[in-house]
């Protein structure tokens, strides 16, 4: 039976009885020796061994109840309750729903009709949608609420969140969310926030609605020239729009919508490009390669054939095939790096093994490392989802642990906890050459059941690497907490544990489970990606076998939004040093690409090369974008070396926005309050009040409607929501079947916990006091003296 890592409880009958410091009882043994020892050999006086003995029994009684007190004993015992029906109706009133109008009025009156009285309260209102902090508001435990609401939230805790908190209180959501009935569309661009001069930069303009069906005309406006006019003829969908800017400086994007709705104030949206002059950058290399004309049309570039005494000038440095003695002042180049620096390395004949890096300092800076590497033994601990949200979707949850499980080395170390709202140890970590059948046996006996807390679950599963560091495999749905869970994933980053997350389940939330893996330096992979598994834990016995070259990581900025269908056929000898990102893989599994930081500059390495040495079809498009992204990925800021203002985001109205200024001392004359963050680097935060163009501090920034006009329908999460608490959707004039529900609701099965400890301490406190009367009267009727020297 699997156990919580910081409880033990057993079956007795109908109820669960346990302790929760069960360790505690082992103090036990040396209460009764102690005991003991003062009763049979520091006694002195008339008491006779009869009386010794049952001192020495009532003492240890005693002292078996005040551990056992210690330990927090408790019971679950399974009850039905029973209540009075009524219906809490939480109203949301917030702009969004007036595409989906309910007369709310008429519902309450209806149901109070069928004979259940009704409470109504607001929870959202115009332009404030904080539908998760109403609705936790009103939760009660064992309690129910019926939510008149599009779940589009805009502030405030998240419905994720208070999804948690209603199944922490066993209490249910239930929603009337009946479809849109009027036409509602808004518009958004997205794209770069900063661009080169003469570099071609590309946009989106994406329209969304609903019941938008109608043809709609799209015009796109850059600096107030029209650069597209196309129309969509489905009502929903996107315009692609290319510019090259001519100029540096702010420049300023509209893209507009036609035809009416109710809504005119998101039928335009806004964006700002920052526009700079192309970064400087330094090509190294001894052979004529096609990348270097490839990197001029992107950015300002100067050659040579080794690096020079000052790097200052230069926003990053590309090193293509040379060899380590060839490669010139080393130690500039790491200084350089290390102060913030980027350095891209492109492998081939002559680079890394074949070109004696690992004898030189060069090595030092790489995320990689030389020679066939040897498959090791490291410590896995699969942690898997067992909790009510995964519900229906356990089997799946079962058959993803099992399959992520095949793609693990027998030389891997490997345990299993189970979590819900707490973390249960199934297997203790051992070798899967000795542990392999019995991991496979636990994994298909989980059941699901209880709460979600993945926190609970990442420290449940740290506990079990004891202190070491190791690899958290997390299969779950993601329906979590978000914030207190990526706390914890931050913690074990810096204790050398990252987590792998692998999304398992009817509805996942990717979001969630993303930024987990992203902040302990782990990553994300979907369910059929988990032969990724053996790129990172294949070892020997079960090498990775792919076509081509295949992404491992695409969260990360250089392989976000990349697709690679070119094979250049080559790579060098190398294999990933421990906490770098592994990125792009080959056939085999050896490292394509990767990447890390070094102190504060960033370092990519591509080690796949063709026939020339070159990177062959890697030049080509789709593929070149992911040449591009490592240069950038290595350039960083494209403004770290400018003064003024050098960054400040689109935004909202009501949401703020952070303004970089970077300087010897903050803006004169500005109406922001800047605090310095950093040597010559000063922030401040503005919030706009309407929509338009902004400027801060000399610079321009967007100020879209507000967020309240950026989303309609009903939303994925407050569905979930009420599947996950057991709610039921209700829809307009089902009075009736709400009635019944709460009368259902009204009486309920529930799981109740009772804590034991005072019971254990006031029967202690009671045979101690017989005990003293009992000696009292001893001593009072003379059967025994005071000074009998008993404790």
């Amino acid at each position: 039976m699997s156990v919580p890592l910081q409880s033990v409880q057993t079956t007795l009958g109908d109820a669960v009885v346990g302790v929760e410091s069960p360790l505690v009882l082992l103090a036990l043994p040396v209460v009764v020796a102690v005991l003991v020892l003062l009763v049979r050999y520091r006694v002195r006086g008339t008491a006779s061994t009869r009386s010794r003995r049952l001192l020495l029994a009532s003492r240890v009684t005693i002292a078996v109840l005040l551990v056992v007190a210690a330990a927090g004993p408790y019971t679950v015992v399974t009850m039905e309750t029973r209540g009075d029906p009524s219906v809490s109706l939480l109203v949301d009133r917030s702009d969004s729903m007036a595409v989906s109008p309910v007369d709310t009025e008429g519902l309450a009156a209806d149901i109070e009709r069928e004979g259940v009285p009704v409470t109504t309260s607001t929870i959202g209102q115009g332009t404030n949608s904080r539908v998760g902090d109403g609705i936790a508001a009103n939760l009660r435990e064992n309690g129910s609420v019926v939510v008149v609401s599009d779940g589009q939230v805009t502030g405030g805790q998240s419905l994720t969140e208070t999804t948690e908190y209603a199944r922490s209180l066993n209490a249910t959501i239930s929603t009337v969310s009946p479809p849109p009935t009027r036409t509602e569309r808004h518009v958004t661009v997205s794209g770069p926030s900063k661009a080169s001069v003469g570099v071609e930069s590309r946009f989106l303009v994406q329209v969304e609605g609903v019941q938008a069906t109608n043809p709609v005309d799209v015009t796109v406006e850059i600096d107030g020239q029209t650069v597209a006019t196309e129309r969509i003829a489905d009502g929903e969908g996107s315009v692609s729009v290319s510019h090259t800017f001519e100029e540096t400086g702010d420049h300023e994007l509209t893209a507009e919508i036609g035809g009416s709705d109710i809504y005119p104030e998101n039928d335009r949206a806004l964006k700002t490009v920052r526009v700079v002059e192309q970064p400087q950058i330094l090509y190294v290399s001894r052979g004529n390669y096609s990348l270097q004309p490839y990197l001029t049309q992107l950015y300002d570039v100067e050659t040579a054939q080794s690096v020079p005494e000052n790097l200052d000038p230069y926003y990053a440095v590309v090193v293509q095939n040379v060899a380590a003695d060839d490669i010139g002042n080393v130690d500039e180049l790491q200084r350089f790096v290390i102060d913030g620096g980027g350095l891209l390395v492109a492998g081939g004949p002559n680079s890394f093994e074949n070109g004696g890096y690992a004898n030189s300092s060069i090595a030092a800076t790489l995320p990689v490392t030389f020679g066939e590497s040897t498959p090791g033994s490291a410590r896995i601990v699969m942690l898997i989802d067992v909790s009510g949200s995964a519900g229906t979707g356990m089997q799946v949850q079962k058959a993803i642990a099992l399959d992520a499980l095949s793609q693990l080395d027998d030389e891997n170390t490997v345990g299993v906890v189970g979590f819900n709202q707490q973390a249960y140890s199934v297997v203790d970590p051992a070798p899967l050459s000795e542990n392999r059948n019995t991991v496979e046996d636990r994994i298909r006996r989980l059941q699901a059941g209880g709460a979600t807390n993945i926190a609970n679950g990442l420290q449940g599963a740290a506990e079990m690497l004891g202190g070491q560091r190791g690899t958290i495999i997390l299969v779950s749905d993601g329906a979590d907490t978000e914030s207190r869970s990526r706390v914890v994933a931050s913690t074990l980053g810096r204790q050398g544990i990252r987590v792998v997350a692998v999304g398992a389940g009817r509805n996942v939330n990717e979001n969630v489970l993303r930024r987990i893996a992203s902040e302990s330096g782990g990553n994300y992979f979907r369910a059929d990606e988990t032969d990724r598994l053996r790129l990172l834990f294949g070892g020997a016995s079960r090498q990775f076998q792919g076509e081509g070259l295949t992404i491992v990581d695409s969260n990360h900025f250089i392989t976000s939004g990349v697709t690679l269908e070119s094979d250049p056929g080559s790579v060098n000898d190398v294999s990933m040093r421990p906490g770098a990102d592994f990125l792009v893989a080959t056939s085999d599994g050896t490292p394509a690409v990767a990447s890390w930081r070094y102190g504060l500059g960033r370092v990519a390495t591509i080690t796949t090369y063709g026939p020339d040495g070159g990177l062959d079809g890697l030049l080509q498009q789709p593929d070149s974008l992911l040449v591009s992204k490592s240069v950038n990925y290595a350039i960083g800021d494209p403004e770290r070396k400018a003064t003024g203002v050098t960054d400040v985001g689109d935004t909202r109205v009501g949401q703020p926005t952070t303004v970089i200024y970077r300087g010897n001392s903050p803006p004169s004359g500005s109406d922001l309050s800047f605090s310095a963050v950093d040597d010559g680097v000063y922030r401040a935060q503005v919030t706009p009040t309407e929509t338009g163009f902004k400027s801060a501090a000399g610079a321009t920034y967007a100020a879209n409607p507000h967020p309240e006009y950026a989303g309609f329908g009903t939303s994925t999460t407050l569905t979930e929501a009420v599947r996950s608490t057991g709610g039921q959707q209700f829809e307009r004039g089902q009075a009736a079947q709400i009635a019944e529900f709460a009368r259902q609701q009204s009486t309920r099965v529930r799981d109740v916990r009772q804590i034991w400890d005072w019971a254990f301490l006031v029967a202690a406190l009671l045979l101690f006091v017989a005990e003293v009367v009992v000696r009292r009267l001893q001593v009072y009727n003379g059967r025994t003296r005071r000074e009998s020297g008993l404790p």
